[in-house]
């Protein structure tokens, strides 16, 4: 039987997921306790519950699950440094106990305890879930799962200064990819090596437009997710903020790729110190759950004009290598070159068998020639658009 007076209380003296007290769907809960209220404030209350409830689900157990599995506390942040008292143990064992309660609260309880039996109302689902062992198993594996918004989500951007999850990444994986096995191989292993906390380098993937280096990045952060990899992508015009970024989460279990796409410079680019310090490792350091992933069609990354050489800096020389040599402090650096036509016909021939075009193969050649020619040359990208104009052209044959 439901006592609703002692759960709220239990509820209001939580420490570690003192959070969850904030959360609009257990607050309004904790709000149907007061026994201060009339018939119709109950009323009022528990369709408000239910209202923010149904706005994510009609099942509260999954509910106070996955606010649980997400909350980012205390206890959750220090186990991940490794600094845990039995004080901590013992709160958490406590609180776990308490929100397995919640979890368990079926509706008919909760208007049983308000005398709201007779009244039209609906009700929630509640499943028998035990919240307790699936966050203490959670704990055990967080350098895979990951804690609080990074539990929830792999790929994230930058904005205004926080780190903001991307709800809806692209969803490329490795094996969607033809071609360039061995430029691609040689980032898995290094990705590995991060993930398994080995030596690893920054990656500077740089060559041609559309030959697949940001999508090389991304799939290889789809495809790692559930081994713990994180992707963090910041934009030129943020790379001032890669020492506070960094340092937000050198601590964290999980491990991470900065991503940093299309990277070029300007000779008094502002961006070109901040990058080339946390290259060099002149500012806090580089945690090794880290790595700094960066894609270019510029082989030197700084973009050299001839009134750059020819400029009146008295160490003209001595600027020049500086400015050129940026590429150089990355411990890895792969070639994305425009594909020859052998290399360009056998993506269009594989990319055709996974999409099931029905066509001679001289005659596939042919046409995905003509059509780079018409596209401004051979690339993966050019492949891969002209295979998916084929697979709409046939399917819609066949309509």
């Amino acid at each position: 039987m439901l006592n609703f007076e002692e759960l709220s209380h239990k509820l209001f003296s939580l420490v570690i997921f003192r959070n969850l007290l904030n959360d609009e769907v257990i607050k309004s809960f904790t709000e149907l306790a007061d026994e201060q209220k009339s018939e119709k404030e109950e009323v009022y209350l528990y369709a408000d519950f239910l209202s923010k409830l149904f706005a994510e689900t009609d099942n509260f157990s999954k509910y106070v699950l996955n606010a649980v599995l997400e909350d980012e506390n205390a206890y959750i942040l220090k186990y991940g440094h490794k600094k845990l008292g039995s004080h901590y143990d013992e709160a958490l064992n406590m609180e776990l106990d308490t929100l397995n309660e919640l979890a368990a609260v079926r509706s008919d309880d909760v208007k049983k305890n308000l005398r709201l039996e007779n009244e039209s109302l609906p009700g929630w689902t509640t499943e028998k879930i035990d919240v307790k062992s699936i966050y203490l198993s959670r704990i055990k594996n967080i350098s895979k799962t990951g804690y609080g918004i990074w539990a929830k989500y792999h790929v994230f951007i930058i904005k205004n200064g926080d780190i903001v999850p991307v709800k809806y990444p692209d969803t490329q994986k490795l094996s969607d990819f033809s071609g360039y096995e061995r430029e691609r191989s040689e980032v898995i292993d290094n990705t590995k090596a991060l993930l398994k906390g080995e030596p690893c380098n920054n990656v500077l993937l740089y060559g041609d437009a559309g030959s697949g280096k940001s999508s090389t990045v991304k799939a290889i952060a789809n495809e790692f997710k559930d081994d713990g990899l994180r992707l963090i992508e910041v934009k030129k015009n943020q790379l001032y903020s890669l020492p506070d970024i960094m340092d937000r989460i050198s601590g964290n279990p999980l491990k991470f790729i900065i991503f940093i796409d299309d990277l070029s410079f300007t000779k008094n680019d502002e961006d070109f110190g901040a990058l080339k310090a946390i290259l060099e490792g002149s500012v806090n350091g580089r945690a090794k759950n880290i790595a700094i992933y960066a894609t270019s069609n510029r082989r030197h990354l700084v973009k050299e004009s001839f009134a750059d050489r020819d400029g009146d800096d008295v160490h003209i020389q001595d600027t020049m290598q500086e400015l050129t040599s940026l590429s150089a402090r990355f411990g890895l650096q792969i070639t994305f070159s425009r594909p020859d036509k052998n290399l360009y016909s056998g993506i269009v021939v594989d990319l055709a068998k996974k999409y099931g075009i029905n066509m001679p193969e001289d005659k596939l050649i042919m046409k995905a020639e003509a059509h780079a020619l018409r596209a401004g040359g051979r690339s993966p990208r050019t492949a891969r658009q002209f295979i998916e104009y084929l697979a709409y052209k046939q399917d819609a044959e066949k309509e």
